[in-house]
């Protein structure tokens, strides 16, 4: 049977970190190539994107701070998020199978009227993440442990949740590291598609951009080394095994 692709909004403008981000959820979602179509936001205006082609929508990390002033974000942020914003209402609208990682936090629970700022941002590397009572029950979390290790790095994050979402898991430093809306929109604060050698490339790429001080690099890259991160990766697998629709 023919599947309906996914599509993953990206934005990042560092090809190498990119690519990689793209390789890391088509291998950690069991999804080919041909089965997750990519569009890069920052690189020009989003095409024509009709809900109805795709099984579902993945928006992946970025450098942007959704939170941060409007005159404080360049010309290509704010396309960015103007028209990803757009399209998270339709997507919010039709209940349509979202799940958004990190940066994916900042943009659904703005719409959503979060409180989205910088009071639980999180440094590189590992944190220990919890599942809620409901997370327990979630379908997206199926097969997790219920605390498991996931790989962070935030200047922002959700500092209170609208009451009609259900947090499904949060950390000692991070109240919330997934929540759902309605039935079918997701959110993680953590990297699912992040392994080691996936986190040492971007540190390596945003050494600079002041998620860690420059000299410390590869201090968190040791840290990052020292801990065992598989479960995050089942999050995308059972979105995908919960979401495909054939064609």
């Amino acid at each position: 049977m023919l599947m309906r692709p996914f599509l993953l909004l990206a934005s990042r403008d560092h090809d190498e970190v990119a690519d990689d981000e793209y390789r890391a959820f088509c291998a950690y979602a069991g999804l080919e190539p041909e089965h997750l179509h990519r569009v890069r936001a920052e690189a020009g205006p989003l095409p024509q994107i009709r809900l109805e082609d795709y099984s579902g929508v993945i928006l992946g990390g970025s450098p942007f701070t959704a939170s941060d002033p409007r005159e404080e974000k360049d010309p290509v942020q704010r396309r960015v998020e103007e028209e990803i914003g757009v399209l998270l209402r339709r997507i919010v609208e039709a209940d349509f199978p979202f799940l958004g990682a990190c940066y994916g936090v900042g943009l659904l629970g703005s719409q959503m009227g979060a409180v989205i700022d910088r009071h639980f941002g999180e440094p590189v590397g590992p944190v220990k993440v919890r599942l809620s009572a409901v997370g327990l029950r979630d379908p997206l979390c199926a097969g997790l442990q219920p605390a498991f290790h996931a790989f962070v790095g935030h200047k922002e994050a959700v500092r209170t949740l609208p009451p009609h979402a259900a947090l499904l898991a949060g950390s000692d430093t991070c109240p919330v590291q997934m929540f759902r809306f309605r039935r079918n929109l997701y959110a993680t604060q953590f990297h699912p598609e992040l392994d080691v050698a996936g986190l040492e490339r971007r540190i390596d790429a945003y050494r600079h951009s002041g998620y860690f001080p420059p000299h410390e690099a590869e201090q968190v890259k040791e840290r990052a080394r020292g801990a065992r991160v598989s479960e995050p990766q089942k999050i995308l697998d059972n979105f995908v095994s919960r979401y495909a629709v054939g064609d």
